[in-house]
């Protein structure tokens, strides 16, 4: 058996540093990526406690590697280590993220910045079908969950049932599953022997977890009313996202959709193509892909900025969303890891979890679609079809140079396994030289 070491905080901060600023790749990168450094070369954790880690994480709401991150600093160094690990995987990326907001908000006066992200939003059509055929290849490995999938897209593009609502449905759903039919869902036996962790220290330590990390993810929400009243985009901003990271099971791209939609036709912070430029943004950056939310935010801040200039509107609702956005993560890990057996063993659960998982490949479904319409059409309107209605694009406004550059996105993500970085800058060439030609 390898023995196990014991880093120095200084050790933690320094790994954690490197691993914030080269976290390319998405969550299955990211995830890998802190494997190697944590059990195959330093040997902090063993692979054990790093795949039980891993699978709490994926029970939890919020973007997984971030909370693996602040798992791994927990086991290591109690709370402030779980906020070193859980910190520095994540400011590299939000600042890197600011700056390319702000870049953004410069390009709409700049033409070939212009053609840049025009580029790129493209190129998203192709990387948001691929995440689409990697997690359904892996969670859709019955039939009953093939149909909650499409159960899930239906509900979204044709009932537009409200995500939150699908969520809790594919829950409970999944709960009762577990009970009557749970091969239905490929359900593996509960973890036998698991360590109770009930009682009265158990539920004290939960207790007092989620007054603190409350009151620290409600502090701002609490001055902004306090100062500017619940009308205040700030105000609107930070009960959006905070509801977000409540219901955000599946990875970041199950709540995109919602996301988008609702930033989009709800709010009106910006538009359909503007979304799609922000997660290709994000795509760039090291760090959870879920930042794409400071994107979000910094746009209506700034769009919307009294008392403030746009400038200081915009960094501080960038901020607000990143704080709503994470502060939770650490309330989940902080509260919840000491229970990691128990909660493993509890099979409802598990099979919620795996419902959710199996209606968010409806939910990355309608994103595809709803982002396809909308960047490769000038025009997108809704077409009644009696019992409700759905997206529909008025043909003559397809846009060939979109249609052309995504479908090189997709011969280069597909056939010649082009990484997404290189992806990206190969449609944001494509996007200079084609944007000033008549659509």
């Amino acid at each position: 058996m390898t023995e196990i070491s014991h880093p120095s905080v200084g050790d933690l901060t320094r790994l954690f540093a490197k691993i914030g600023l080269i976290s390319f790749g998405g969550p299955a990168g990211q995830i890998a990526l802190m494997h190697e450094e944590v059990v195959d070369k330093h040997r902090w954790v063993s692979d054990e406690e790093y795949l039980q880690a891993l699978n709490l994480c994926h029970l939890l709401p919020g973007p997984e590697a971030q909370q693996l991150a602040a798992w791994i600093g927990w086991r290591l160094h109690g709370v402030w280590g779980g906020l070193i690990a859980g910190l520095l995987f994540v400011l590299p990326g939000a600042a890197v993220m600011l700056g390319l907001s702000a870049l953004y908000v410069v390009s709409m006066q700049v033409g070939w910045l212009q053609g840049i992200f025009f580029g790129i939003k493209a190129a998203v059509l192709a990387i948001v079908a691929q995440a689409l055929l990697r997690i359904a290849g892996k969670a859709l490995n019955t039939p009953l969950k093939k149909a909650l999938a499409v159960i899930a897209f239906a509900a979204l593009f044709v009932f537009h049932v409200p995500f939150p609502a699908l969520i809790l449905a594919a829950a409970i759903a999944g709960a009762v599953l577990a009970k009557v039919a749970p091969a239905k869902l490929a359900l593996k036996p509960a973890v036998a022997g698991a360590k109770d962790g009930s009682g009265k220290g158990w539920a004290a330590h939960v207790a007092r977890t989620i007054l603190i990390w409350g009151a620290i993810w409600a502090a701002p929400m609490l001055a902004i009313y306090l100062t500017l009243g619940d009308e205040h985009v700030l105000w609107k901003i930070g009960a959006f996202f905070s509801q977000l990271a409540v219901v955000t099971f599946g990875g970041a791209y199950a709540v995109l959709a919602y996301m988008a939609q609702e930033a989009v036709t709800g709010f009106g912070w910006l538009s359909a193509g503007e979304m799609a430029d922000g997660l290709g943004l994000a795509e760039t950056t090291p760090g959870p892909l879920i930042l794409v939310t400071q994107f979000v935010g910094f746009l209506a801040g700034f769009r919307a900025p009294a008392p403030f200039e746009p400038w200081t509107a915009g960094i501080l609702a960038a901020a607000l969303t990143t704080w709503v956005t994470f502060a939770p993560c650490f309330l989940w890990i902080f509260a919840l890891a000491p229970m990691m057996d128990r909660i493993r063993s509890i099979n409802w659960l598990q099979g919620s979890l795996a419902a959710i998982t199996a209606a968010v490949v409806g939910v990355i479904a309608n994103l595809s679609l709803w982002f396809a319409l909308h960047v490769l059409f000038r025009a997108v309107g809704q077409l009644d079809i009696g019992i409700s209605w759905i997206w529909w694009p008025d043909a003559v406004s397809l846009d060939w140079r979109a249609s052309a550059i995504a479908a090189l996105a997709f011969l280069l993500l597909f056939r010649f396994k082009l990484g997404i970085i290189k992806l990206l800058v190969a449609a944001a060439a494509a996007g200079m030289a084609v944007s000033a030609l008549p659509a």
